[in-house]
């Protein structure tokens, strides 16, 4: 056998409460192919996404979870152009590979970037995952540039892609953007995040129409669960909506009359169905840039160490709670 590495993953769902549902082990240091880097992980974050694999897939066998991760790269395998030993990099990782969670992982350089200079690992770690989400639903799904006006609504905007949807659309379109937040903490993040109004989602009909009474034309939806109705109602004609989540049995007839746009939006598509695609390297390095700039910034709020399986358990806990503001990163020592 190689050499041996730490990870921490799971064995079977269990509530995070239980010890079991995320545990340390020992496991042989990945090998990088062709068009991987094996990289050194210094930090992590934790999404729901980690949540809901941990809380809801068997993965018979032992899974190392995690996608969100900045680190060094420690090698690369012999078709790799684009890095080389000892850059700095981030990235949100494959849902079907081995996951940050771990010492090492290899990870495909199509999906990488170079980590922003201005920013430590830690900082880095909490945005990739979000980053890409939020760019493929604006700049890929609805096709927004930086002429591109209207009035734009994002629902849930303290949270991991509120967060970033709000600072993109601020830093790269003329868009009017309205986020929606309950708490006065919640809706000072999502104004310092980029937000013009913060208004209530529970009365979301009477709050948005109170600043926007024409409409929306972009819809950003994490929760549209029971929201399909007010959609209906706010959207102007011919307008865009994007999801990030599935509710089961989700009806959008609603949404007809209207011709509106739905959008899926899930940004493991990429990496697993079109693994050449470079679309999320460029728009990583893009937003390295950005960050350099000033013009993005960290959406890390919490801070945690090190990767072991007690503290991803603590991190996996204050994910599911709710209310959570901003990202929770993981460093590792």
């Amino acid at each position: 056998m190689g050499d041996l590495m730490h990870a921490v993953g799971y064995r079977r769902p269990l509530p995070i409460t239980d010890p079991e549902s995320l545990v340390d082990a020992e496991v042989p240091v990945p090998t990088p192919g062709p068009h991987d880097l094996l990289v050194q992980v210094e930090a992590v974050s934790v999404n729901p996404a980690d949540v809901k694999s941990r809380s809801g897939s068997d993965p018979k066998g032992f899974r190392i979870l995690g996608y969100d991760a900045a680190g060094v790269v420690t090698a690369v395998g012999d078709a790799v152009t684009r890095f080389v030993v000892g850059d700095k990099v981030w990235y949100a990782g494959r849902i079907d590979r081995p996951g940050s969670n771990a010492r090492f992982q290899v990870v495909n350089e199509h999906i990488v970037g170079h980590k922003p200079a201005t920013l430590d690992f830690a900082d880095a770690a909490a945005l990739p995952l979000t980053t890409i989400t939020a760019w493929e639903m604006l700049f890929d799904h609805f096709g927004l540039t930086e002429r591109s006006t209207g009035t734009l609504l994002m629902v849930g905007a303290a949270g991991g892609v509120g967060s970033m949807v709000l600072q993109l659309a601020r830093a790269r379109t003329g868009l009017t953007i309205i986020g929606t937040a309950r708490r006065g903490e919640s809706r000072q993040w999502a104004l310092d995040m980029g937000a013009h109004q913060v208004v209530d989602r529970h009365d979301l009909v009477g709050s948005v129409r109170a600043v926007a009474p024409d409409g929306v034309d972009y819809i950003v939806s994490p929760f549209s669960k029971g929201n399909i109705d007010a959609y209906a109602e706010l959207i102007r004609p011919l307008g865009h909506i994007a999801a990030t989540d599935e509710p089961e049995g989700l009806d959008l007839l609603p949404l007809k009359p209207k011709s509106v746009t739905w959008h899926w939006e899930l940004m493991f598509t990429r990496p697993i169905l079109l693994p050449s695609d470079t679309y999320q390297h460029d728009l990583l390095e893009e937003t390295a840039k950005l960050v350099d700039a000033g013009r993005l910034r960290t959406t890390a709020t919490t801070h945690l160490g090190p990767i072991d399986a007690a503290t991803m358990r603590d991190a996996h806990a204050r994910v599911e709670s709710s209310g959570a503001i901003g990202k929770v990163v993981v460093s590792a020592g």
